[in-house]
């Protein structure tokens, strides 16, 4: 059964590891898909913070679009699959790395993990997709 608008955004707003796909731009190859990390509130632009040199930046670069589906197994099989164009590519800030480590990772761990991230991840950039068009599903609703 799919989810209402409001179901859909709460779901999508709660820590879930994404899967991310992007045209690969290569005629006869298959999207790039990737687990991510993502940052959403309801009625907000999705972002994603990635390598500013990285395939990833550039094919999304490319595309203009990418998808992210997000789902669990418990208590019921759900998910949340969105799609749309980036709105914006800006440089990452310290804040930002520190907020979305801070929604998958224990408190306790975040500080080291930012520390180590920051320094050792060369520049990263959040890009941000405004959500178009969404499909969403809940199997123990059926």
């Amino acid at each position: 059964m799919a989810l209402t608008r409001a179901e859909r955004e709460q779901f999508l707003a709660e820590p879930h590891i994404g899967a991310l796909a992007v045209d690969s731009g290569e005629e006869g190859r298959a999207p790039l898909v990737l687990p991510i990390w993502y940052q959403y509130r309801p009625g907000e632009d999705i972002w994603i913070m990635t390598g500013r040199d990285s395939r990833k930046a550039g094919l999304i670069s490319g595309a203009g679009r990418f998808s992210l589906m997000a789902e669990r197994l418990e208590p019921t099989i759900r998910y949340v699959s969105v799609e749309g164009p980036v709105t914006a590519t800006v440089p990452a800030t310290r804040e930002q790395l520190t907020e979305i480590s801070a929604r998958y990772l224990p408190a306790g761990k975040v500080a080291g993990y930012v520390d180590f991230a920051w320094r050792e991840h060369g520049e990263q950039v959040v890009i941000h997709m405004r959500p178009q068009r969404w499909v969403s599903s809940d199997l123990g609703q059926v």
